[in-house]
């Protein structure tokens, strides 16, 4: 039963005053032995109470910090109906046995999204799980790869990273929350709501201030990607990703709807679910890196003929990733296999992830305050039209990204792609407008056509 029905039948019983009740919401489920439990999406649900404009909400006291985040709204925490009764009675509180801290509730099992969990990357750990034993100095060589991570991470750039297995696709993507700014707070209630509202707020911590990550298995349906399931509609990866990044490794294998699916929030910010009892939107604004192998066996490359695999199956294989979705990614890069050299080699590590975090950081403030008085707060959300005629890059800086366009190389979204990722290149390396340097970049990290310029930006600056 839930809490709020009780106190109804208890205020028309008499037994508690129902003038009491008016202006209270009350959010909890009632159990048989009179505990209150907890529910999913107390966040939003306070949050919602808060611009009805009420003042007061009662809530199962192990949610009471999550309620609390919410200002303006005074929050009392019961465990138990008994409780409830004496607050609101003005009577003694009776004594509760509190519930053991970080014992999963029983009720909560069938609240959890299922095919979630730390066992399949969809959790709301972010990066704090990565700040520990994961620093991009240990990713030995792939100049090119780390140099894309850290675009991707300064401009917001969804990235493709396509090579063998064993070449440090996972690794780097694995690194790539930890270089992400913190949340802030708009961003963190945003995150916190939407894993409440699946049910996967990590005990103890009631606030989300780090970027997730989400890595769902290939084997994941489109409703755990794009949410939905039977019942109320559930948030999926690309939901509890927000705000964050999310991998899909091996990306080939995910079923063709299930991708597809992922161009409507990759273009809007949001994912929109209908069903019979309603229509649920989800806010859907991540960073997302695809990997892949080159082919079924993943050996194919150019270096040498170690693939037997026929060129009818390659193509088939890298055909299962559509010209429109690959079409808004704006960084491709190949990751080479690592050389016996690179792997042994006794010189310097690369940077490490908190050099790369601090100019990323510096980069991510430079566009803020260019782009202050607008809608957007990174490069990869600006419109091409208002990047072609407010933001201009320096004269002849744009010519042979042009002739790509006449060449065929380019569409004309790739084209604006060249010009946003060229806007993140300059902000990283503190150039005022992009110049042919920082465009040639970024039609290398496009189309990953040598262009003859430096791959890492730390060279550039």
């Amino acid at each position: 039963m839930a809490l709020a029905v009780a106190a109804a039948v208890l205020g028309a019983a008499e037994r508690i005053d129902p003038r009491v009740l008016a202006d209270i919401v009350m959010i909890g489920e009632l159990g048989l032995d009179g505990r209150v439990r907890p529910v999913r999406g107390v966040l939003p649900a306070v949050l919602a109470a808060a611009d009805a404009g009420y003042e007061q909400v009662v809530v199962p006291e192990c949610a009471a910090a999550e309620a609390c985040l919410v200002p303006g709204v005074s929050v009392l925490g019961v465990r138990s109906l008994r409780q409830l009764i004496a607050v609101l009675a003005d009577e003694p509180l009776p004594d509760e046995e509190q519930d053991e801290l970080g014992r999963p509730d029983p009720l909560l099992s069938g609240l959890r999204l299922p095919g979630t969990g730390a066992a399949t990357g969809m959790h709301s750990l972010g990066a704090a799980q990565h700040d520990h034993g994961h620093d991009l100095a240990d990713v030995v060589g792939q100049t090119s790869a780390r140099t894309a991570v850290e675009v991707a991470a300064a401009g917001g750039h969804h990235l493709f990273l396509e090579g063998p297995p064993g070449a440090g696709k996972t690794m780097l993507a694995e690194r790539l929350p930890a270089i992400l700014p913190p949340l802030g707070r708009q961003e963190s209630l945003e995150v916190t709501a939407v894993h409440s509202v699946a049910g996967l707020l990590p005990s103890g911590k009631p606030l989300i201030d780090v970027a997730p990550y989400c890595a769902p298995h290939h084997s994941a349906t489109m409703q755990a990607l794009v949410g939905g399931g039977p019942g109320t509609a559930r948030p999926g990866a690309v939901s509890l990703s927000h705000r964050g990044v999310l991998f899909l490794d091996e990306t080939p294998e995910f079923s063709s709807h299930a991708l597809d699916a992922l161009r409507q929030p990759l273009e809007a910010g949001h994912v929109v679910i209908a069903r019979s009892a309603g229509v649920v939107r989800f806010p859907a604004k991540f960073l997302m890196v695809l990997a892949a192998n080159p082919c079924p066996c993943g050996r194919f490359s150019q270096r040498d003929d170690l693939c037997e695999c026929p060129p009818s199956a390659i193509r088939r294989y890298q055909a299962r990733l559509s010209g429109p979705l690959l079409d808004r990614v704006d960084l491709r890069v190949e990751v080479d296999r690592v050389t016996r050299t690179e792997l042994t080699a006794s010189g310097a590590r690369g940077e490490s992830t908190a050099t790369v975090a601090h100019r990323v950081r510096a980069a991510r403030q430079r566009a803020a305050e260019r782009l202050a008085d607008t809608p957007w707060r990174t490069n990869s959300e600006v419109p091409g039209r208002e990047l072609r005629s407010r933001w201009y890059a320096v004269p002849g800086a744009m010519d042979e990204a042009e002739r790509s366009l006449e060449r065929g190389v380019l569409t004309a979204r790739g084209l604006d792609r060249v010009l946003r990722v060229a806007w993140t290149v300059a902000d990283l390396v503190g150039h005022d407008r992009p110049d042919a340097t920082d465009v040639a970049l970024a039609l290398q990290l496009r189309t990953g056509v040598p262009r003859g310029v430096p791959m890492a930006i730390g060279a550039l600056t």
